[in-house]
């Protein structure tokens, strides 16, 4: 039997109690293109985004990210891990196509911490609206069109009260990520793991912190500029736009350059990532971090951005 395997992050889900807010924060200020609206739910993408949507945004009584969602290689690939995952004792539930608007056949399973899962493989190609289409046949939308204007998602960073190798074994084990950098405990514990399933230093990220609200919180999610120099025009735009905002700063660990903002309608934080390196040796050893050298790993210069929830207040994943 032919192993399956995960392409990518494809999207997420965002429930916001205050919609109106979202949709000004992430269309007008982050600067996504809107796919289509279909029963109150709103289908966003980057500029350089090909599939249907690589978010979801609607209504709800409660703030949260509702699912996490990666497409697999090849199409087979979902049944397989649907097999593999619920040999192993995970619970599957199906969605059929159609229930997400662009997406085929796929299901959604818990993580070990709550977190919610959702693997597909079909999804739209779809063009854009000739009003904003690109004149580059290999660029979905007009680049800058308005707001920061990221040009694709980059990845998610979960935040539980469950140590991070609880939820990096899973991944690796259950799902074929790989360990790319990570903190260790002085016990062997990890309370950071960055892992990958692409040649980024990550496609998701896990952080520790024994005082979160649950087990299943979410940290942030990502979005990409091309360089430095956007993202000091984004620290531009959301100041003069009044968003809370923390950066710009570097990351140790990736070698990122990074500016965290909070969405005013969900209270969900995003950073806007750019730099790093590109992991492309087939033997990568995971670089590992001690608790004393954090100074350097998550703030290597700049406006200082830690893991933990005390000063940073996380949503329900």
């Amino acid at each position: 039997m032919t192993v399956p395997e995960i392409a990518k992050l494809g999207h997420f889900g965002l429930v916001s109690t205050d919609l109106e807010k979202s949709l000004w924060f992430f269309k007008e200020i982050l600067g996504l293109e809107e796919t289509e609206e279909k029963d109150g739910v709103h289908y966003l993408r980057a500029w350089g985004d090909f599939e249907h949507h690589t978010m979801t945004l609607r209504q709800g009584e409660e703030a949260k990210l509702d699912h996490i969602a990666w497409r697999t290689k090849k199409p087979e690939d979902v049944e397989a891990f649907a097999q593999l995952l619920e040999e192993a004792g995970t619970e599957i539930t199906w969605n059929e196509e159609g229930i997400e608007a662009g997406q085929g056949k796929a299901f959604r399973f818990k993580m070990p911490s709550g977190h919610t899962l959702e693997l597909y493989y079909e999804m739209e190609k779809t063009l854009a609206d000739p009003k904003s289409r690109s004149v580059l046949k290999n660029q979905s939308h007009r680049s800058w069109a308005r707001g920061v204007s990221p040009r694709r998602i980059d990845h998610v960073n979960l935040l539980s009260s469950l140590p991070a190798n609880q939820l990096s074994d899973f991944l690796m084990e259950k799902l074929g990520f790989k360990m790319r950098e990570c903190v260790e405990a002085p016990d062997g514990s990890l309370v950071g793991a960055w892992l990958s399933v692409t040649p980024l230093v990550h496609d998701i990220a896990i952080s520790f912190d024994p005082n979160a609200a649950s087990t299943n919180e979410i940290h942030h999610v990502s979005y990409w500029l091309d360089n430095a120099q956007d993202l000091l025009r984004a620290a531009d735009i959301l100041k003069e736009n009044g968003i809370f905002f923390k950066g710009p700063g570097k990351h140790g660990i990736s070698q990122a350059m990074y500016i965290y903002a909070i969405d005013p309608g969900s209270g969900l934080r995003v950073e806007i990532f750019t730099n790093g390196y590109l992991i492309f040796e087939p033997d990568w050893e995971p670089i590992v971090w001690t608790l004393d050298e954090m100074d350097i790993g998550f703030t290597y210069w700049g406006d200082q951005m830690d893991a933990s929830t005390e000063n940073n207040p996380t949503i329900k994943a």
